[in-house]
């Protein structure tokens, strides 16, 4: 086993922490949430609100929710706190009236938010418009718990040599990733055999792909063990999720797609698991409780101790697992598709997916139609040629805007389809 001062992945990947590594946390931390008012940034907030003398806030961005923003700022006594819709800076203003915390507005005080000087930033802006504020922690050399999938699948090959590159340490956030994290420091890289994503399978786990086909909004929002936002509890429905989330381990722990499966596992119990040479299998176990992964991020390298309910096994009785049916759910193996295709591939099929969730929320699509649009929008792209590496997030900001723009013009005859 390598010492703590060495990372797991070696060089390639040194952003990605090895295991506990026992500094003390004896001082008190500074902490940014970036997305503070989300369920990712609810979830951290109340596991702040549990230790107060472990940590001082010093950041929190929202989307437009104001009044939420204030009210937290305030709670917490925080340093800053960013609007990202700029029509919305007088009222932020007027919320924090009295106080002596700083305000901003837009894409550049959400930036700003990041690149002030706390220990540990959570990463949980949506969507593309999370990558450059993420940057600008990773810049800086702060330990970024990364809750925003888009920063790797859309950009992940530089996001992690920038990471790298800075000093600075990568915490997954995710629960299927933070599993991950947790579970392959149990052995060194040429042990590896292969990591196992879990699924719930959502809603649609058992439905035949004609009624998945027709599925109502309401019916994808049914998450049977989590609670989420709308657009990630439709992306668990589609499993375009858990695409999302093989792409994502790809570049957080430098896996080829071979090393990557999924399997479906209803109870929502062990969140990942990794295979080594001597076919030991180490996993991690939990309640659905995204506290839980976050805990683990906010105490690295130490444990905090968590509010969520303790996981008792005798009660659940049994833990099943199924192999994914790419008929069903055909976006997980798009992901893996844009995975090998690389060059900007997922990048593409993230930004379709988007623009496909959107369509079927506004009741422009039916629910197998966004499986179809992503699948046409990769080949539409694909087959323009225009592919190189990524080496900016403007660059993966143009390619994410260039595939928006091709995923709506495509809607129409996509639509046109299903009907």
């Amino acid at each position: 086993m390598a010492s703590d001062a060495v990372l797991w992945f070696g060089d390639q990947m040194s952003a990605v922490p090895l295991r506990n590594n026992k500094a003390a946390a004896s001082t008190v931390r500074s902490v940014t949430v970036l997305g503070a008012t989300g369920s990712i940034g609810d979830s951290t907030m109340d596991l702040l609100r549990g230790a107060r003398d472990r940590y001082r806030v010093e950041a929190l961005t929202a989307n437009s929710n104001v009044e939420g923003l204030a009210k937290l700022a305030r709670e917490f006594g925080a340093r800053f706190a960013a609007i990202a819709d700029p029509a919305r800076l007088s009222e932020l203003k007027e919320a924090l009236a009295g106080t002596r915390i700083e305000c901003g507005a837009g894409e550049s005080a959400i930036i700003e938010a990041a690149a002030r000087p706390a220990d540990w930033v959570m990463a949980a802006v949506s969507g593309a418009a999370g990558l450059k504020p993420a940057l600008a922690a990773v810049d800086r050399g702060a330990s970024v718990a990364l809750a925003n999938k888009e920063c790797l699948v859309c950009a992940g090959d530089f996001f992690m040599e920038r990471a790298k590159k800075a000093g600075a340490c990568i915490l997954p956030a995710d629960s299927e990733h933070n599993a991950l994290f947790q579970a392959l420091g149990s052995g060194n890289r040429e042990e590896l055999v292969r990591v196992i994503i879990t699924a719930s399978g959502g809603p649609f786990r058992t439905w035949a792909p004609a009624d998945i086909e027709q599925a109502t909004l309401e019916q994808a929002l049914k998450h049977p063990n989590w609670s989420m936002g709308q657009k990630i509890t439709i992306d668990s429905a589609s499993m375009m999720n858990k695409g999302l989330e093989v792409i994502e381990a790809s570049y957080l722990f430098a896996l080829t797609p071979d090393e990557i499966d999924v399997l479906v596992h209803p109870q929502s119990i062990i969140h990942g698991m990794v295979e080594f040479s001597d076919r030991s299998v180490m996993a991690q176990l939990g309640t659905p409780d995204m506290r839980i992964p976050i805990a683990h991020c906010l105490g690295w390298p130490d444990r905090i101790v968590g509010p969520s309910a303790r996981l008792d096994l005798a009660k659940i009785g049994q833990l099943t697992f199924e192999v994914p049916d790419f008929a069903r759910f055909p976006g997980l193996r798009l992901a893996y598709e844009a995975l090998r295709t690389g060059k900007g591939a997922t990048t593409v099929f993230n930004a379709a997916n988007e623009v496909a969730v959107a369509a079927f929320i506004a009741g422009k699509i039916k629910f197998g139609a966004i499986a179809r649009l992503v699948e046409a929008t990769m080949n539409d792209w694909i087959r323009t040629g225009n592919r190189a590496p990524l080496q900016s997030a403007d660059d993966a900001i143009s390619v994410d805007h260039v595939a928006r723009n091709r995923a709506a013009a495509l809607l129409p005859q996509i639509a046109l389809k299903a009907t």
